[in-house]
């Protein structure tokens, strides 16, 4: 095709040149459009760029600074770094938290979760798994399997230490619920305090989809034979036995022909009106959606197998190398499910099974959440993801910042105190670890005296703020009325609050709730 795409290509260009008579008729036009469709349709796209150079922390837009620091021969993990302000600001930011997203390992590149990583930068510490194409790794490297796949969750978790959240988006659900087993089962320091599975496919027994049924239908055997195919020359993989990426995407596409096709009828339709800013749309998605890698084919093949063929993780069969995988082993690491209500890549159910096997667990650990009218892209990317489903994953992450078995360290003494309590509420031994140089010593509690005030009657303050309010050691009215200066900063940047204890005028408030309690 390559021929035929440098003559579109040519073509294009002539028709739309302005010097050309005919470059500003609908004729010309109309010729354009075709041939920059005919040239897209048949490109072969490269690994796209995150190109996230800055964000928005605390109202500031700040840059950032995309760099590898964990490799392996299958796998990047990237670190987006915020670069903000001096030494010592740039301290107190690192007290966000760390969320490491493994990206899906099924044919589309991590760039795919762009939107997903630009949501959750303002406000946390990113990291996020770089699949490496498959055909680009020398077979001198040796194979990549499901069992690989786990190891290497395990650890860059272990890289990134304590207090690390970890986000699975689709196909890793199955992988990382695997990972935290095994960690919690061996008792690992690192495990993760909190696990958010996105749209994944946990048990695919639960409504399945056109892709569970043609697993199914079709068999290990089926697959082996004609969708496995060898690495040509002259890629670095050459000779790799891998699942092409254009079949994973033809595959997809497939599922919503009849969308795809009116996208590209409608993009043709805006090039020849000269709707410049829907055809630039079309584009910077299609640019995205058909950049697409190839998968070594014992991961591709051991995944239809456990996942959708003979569903080892909910019955309970699930081997990694040689030991089982138990979800019941998971005492420690917080659970959130995300679904789609209109997912057709997994089914409405399929990633709740979760907490049906997670059942070491107390159900105040364990959270799901469906999002009305969204699709399977909508469960991590779009408007609604933004404004609806990735606060709440915030919200959750904050809830459930330190394992029980964690060290914590409290900002004003220096010094790293243990915690036991499973959602980081501060106790007794906490509290009195506080020394008098923190400016907080004076105000927070170990435990309310008497009855504890109702904290969200505070315009702004909703039930998880008084929970995060509750665990830092402060439950009453009075104790908000007579926050100082000092307090209030520091208690601003302990509980990462952005300012919203002066901006929601919290202070007032509490004092007139206070003065009421005590008439």
């Amino acid at each position: 095709m390559s021929p035929m795409r440098a003559a579109a290509d040519m073509t294009r260009l002539y028709f739309q040149n302005p010097l050309n008579p005919l470059s500003h008729t609908t004729y010309g036009r109309s010729v354009a459009a075709a041939c920059e469709l005919l040239e897209r349709t048949t490109r072969r796209y490269g690994k796209p760029e995150f190109g996230l150079k800055e964000t928005s922390v605390g109202g500031m837009r700040v840059p950032v600074r995309e760099q590898v620091v964990w490799q392996r021969p299958f796998c990047n993990l990237l670190h987006f770094e915020r670069l903000i302000g001096d030494g010592a600001s740039r301290a107190r930011r690192r007290d966000d938290p760390k969320l490491l997203i493994v990206a899906p390992m099924s044919g589309h590149y991590a760039t795919l979760l762009r939107g997903t990583v630009e949501t959750f930068l303002p406000r946390a510490d990113i990291y996020i798994t770089d699949w490496i194409d498959a055909r680009m790794v020398p077979i001198s490297e040796g194979g990549f399997d499901l069992d690989d796949y786990i190891d290497y969750i395990i650890s860059m978790l272990h890289f990134l230490g304590p207090d690390t959240h970890v986000m699975a988006v689709c196909q890793p659900s199955v992988p990382v619920l695997a990972a935290v087993a095994l960690m919690e089962a061996r008792n690992d320091p690192y495990s993760p305090a909190t696990m958010t599975l996105m749209g994944g496919p946990i048990d695919t027994r639960i409504n399945p989809t056109a892709v569970n049924d043609l697993a199914q239908s079709r068999g290990i055997d089926w697959f082996e034979r004609n969708v496995i195919m060898q690495v040509p020359f002259p890629h670095a993989g050459f000779m790799r036995d891998v699942y092409p990426g254009f079949l994973q995407l033809s595959g997809f596409m497939s599922m919503n022909m009849d969308r795809h096709m009116i996208a590209h009828r409608d993009f043709f339709q805006h090039l020849v009106e000269g709707d410049g800013d829907s055809a630039e749309k079309h584009r910077e998605f299609y640019d995205e959606y058909l950049a697409v890698m190839d998968l070594a084919a014992e991961f591709y093949l051991q995944t239809v197998k456990t996942v959708f063929i003979e569903h080892a993780l909910p019955e309970g069969k699930m081997m990694h190398r040689s030991g089982p995988i138990d979800c019941h082993a998971i005492r420690n690491t917080a659970l959130m499910t995300v679904e789609g209500e209109k997912d057709d890549i997994t089914g409405r159910g399929q990633t709740k099974a979760a907490h049906a096997l997670c059942t070491g667990l107390s159900a105040e650990r364990k959270v799901h959440y469906e999002q009305p009218s969204v699709g399977h892209y909508g469960v991590f990317n779009g408007s609604r993801f933004r404004s609806e489903i990735a606060p709440r994953i915030m919200d959750f992450i904050l809830s459930n910042r330190y394992r029980g078995t964690e060290v914590r360290s409290f900002p004003g003494n220096g010094a790293a105190k243990p915690n036991g309590r499973v959602n980081g509420a501060m106790d007794s031994v906490e509290q009195a670890s506080l020394q008098p140089s923190d400016p907080l010593s004076a105000i927070l509690l170990a435990r309310p005296q008497g009855v504890a005030d109702d904290l969200k009657k505070i315009s702004g303050v909703g039930p998880k703020l008084e929970t995060v309010l509750n665990e830092a050691g402060i439950f009453h009215f009075w104790q908000i009325a007579q926050l100082n200066d000092a307090q209030i900063s520091a208690l601003d940047d302990r509980l990462d609050f952005r300012g919203r204890i002066a901006r929601d005028k919290w202070i007032d408030q509490a004092r007139n709730l206070s003065e009421q309690v005590d008439s």
